[in-house]
């Protein structure tokens, strides 16, 4: 078996309890989808997935999010029923 070392790198807390959390809920530490990350890496000599800006993440959007979810918390918000509309396959 080959000799294992520690690595240490930073990252938001709030990331890194995110993370722990989706990992736990696949059944995996987070060494262990860091070190499943790393392996297919050094295999295929590239980052496993698509790197791209989720434009629904923006800060822009973000903070309109944040913005309704205040309004709704303060009551601001008015919703109004609406019939369901049949999207076709």
């Amino acid at each position: 078996m080959a000799q294992t070392v520690n690595v240490n790198f930073r990252m938001d807390a709030d990331l890194k309890r995110s993370m722990e959390q989706a990992c736990s809920e696949l059944g995996m530490t987070m060494t262990t989808a860091f070190t499943i990350f790393a392996k297919k890496v050094s295999r295929e000599k590239r980052i496993p997935f698509e790197v791209s800006v989720d434009p629904f993440y923006s800060e822009s959007n973000m903070r309109h999010l944040e913005q309704i979810a205040q309004d709704v918390a303060a009551g601001r918000a008015h919703f109004a029923e609406h019939e369901l509309i049949e999207a076709d396959d």
